[in-house]
C-alpha cells in the first residue's frame, strides 16, 4: 500500500496554494506530484468559478475534481462538467436590490454557473476584471433569468463591505441564504448551509475517502468550515486569526511553500492521519 493511499488533501487557492505573485511555487508542485504518486488525492477548493481557474488547474494537475463557488459546485475539469451544483433562489435578487439602493458605492456581480455578469461598476470590479481577465458582461439584476451560483459584492472599503453584510443579514429574507467574506473586499451570498466544509464532505464521499483521511489548508474566513471539517486542518502563517484558531496546526506562509511543508510533515510522521 502506498504511503498516502486514500488520503484527500484540499487546499484553498489565493493566499494559500498561490504565493503573493499569484503563482504556484516549484517546491509546492514537486511536493504535490510526490503526494499523488504515493496514492493521495490532491485538489483545491476555491471561491472562484471554474471558467477562470484553467491555467492554475493545468499547472497543479489535481487528480480529483475541484470545489468552486465557496461550496456551491464540484467540477470535473477533465470532463469539463459540473458533478454537482446548488443554485440560489431568485428571491436573492431582492437582497441585490437592497444593496443597489442603500450602498450605491458597492460593486455587484451575479455569477451564473458558466459566466459572470457585472450589475454595477466600481474600482473593485475593475480590479477584479484586470486580475481574472473575465469578459465584461453587463446586466440589470432585475432582468436576470439564468440559474444563479452566487452573488458577489465588492468594494475597496472593507468597512463598507462589513456594514453591507450586517444589513443584508438583518433583511427579512436573510434566513434563506448564507453569507461569507472571501476576503476583506468581497462579501458573497450563497445557498443556505453551503460552505467549503460541506463541499469537502461531498468530495470525500464522491471519491470514497473516509472523513478520517481528509486534510485541508486555508487562510481566510471562507476556509474555516473546511479547516474544521477535515481530520487535519491547517492554516498558513499569513491566515486571519479566526482561521488560525480553527486549525489543528499553523504552518508557514503561502510565500514559503506551505503545501510542500505540510506534505513533508506527513511524509516524516510529524503529522499523522
Amino acid at each position: 500500500m502506498k504511503k498516502f493511499e486514500g488520503v484527500l488533501f484540499c487546499s484553498d487557492l489565493d493566499g494559500t496554494l498561490l504565493a503573493s505573485n499569484h503563482d504556484v511555487s516549484a517546491e509546492n508542485l514537486k511536493a504535490i506530484e510526490y503526494f499523488k504518486s504515493e496514492g493521495g488525492f490532491f485538489t483545491f477548493v476555491t471561491g472562484r468559478m471554474p471558467y477562470f481557474v484553467s491555467a492554475i488547474y493545468n499547472k497543479v494537475n489535481p487528480n480529483a475534481p475541484f470545489g468552486c463557488i465557496n461550496g456551491g459546485g464540484l467540477y470535473d475539469h477533465r470532463e469539463e462538467r459540473y458533478i454537482w451544483t446548488q443554485a440560489l433562489s431568485h428571491d436573492v435578487l431582492a437582497l441585490v436590490d437592497y444593496a443597489v439602493k442603500h450602498f450605491p458605492e458597492v460593486g455587484v456581480q451575479i455569477n451564473a454557473f458558466d459566466r459572470l455578469w457585472f450589475c454595477r461598476e466600481n474600482r473593485c470590479m475593475e480590479d477584479f476584471r484586470r486580475a481574472t481577465k473575465v469578459p465584461h458582461l453587463v446586466c440589470d439584476h432585475r432582468d436576470f433569468q439564468d440559474p444563479i451560483a452566487k452573488i458577489l459584492f465588492g468594494d475597496r472599503d472593507a468597512d463598507r463591505i462589513l456594514r453591507l453584510r450586517e444589513e443584508l443579514e438583518a433583511h427579512p429574507l436573510a434566513s434563506s441564504f448564507g453569507f461569507i467574506n472571501s476576503e476583506p473586499s468581497f462579501c458573497e451570498i450563497l445557498p443556505k448551509g453551503l460552505s467549503k466544509g460541506t463541499l469537502l464532505e461531498k468530495l470525500a464521499e464522491h471519491l470514497g475517502v473516509s472523513p478520517d483521511k481528509t486534510i485541508a489548508i486555508g487562510d481566510y474566513q471562507n476556509d474555516i468550515s473546511m479547516i474544521q471539517t477535515a481530520k487535519l486542518g491547517f492554516a498558513v502563517a499569513n491566515a486571519c486569526q479566526e482561521a488560525k484558531e480553527a486549525a489543528d496546526f499553523v504552518t508557514v506562509s503561502n510565500n514559503e511553500h506551505a503545501i510542500a511543508r505540510v506534505i513533508e510533515g506527513l511524509d516524516r510522521g510529524k503529522f499523522r492521519i
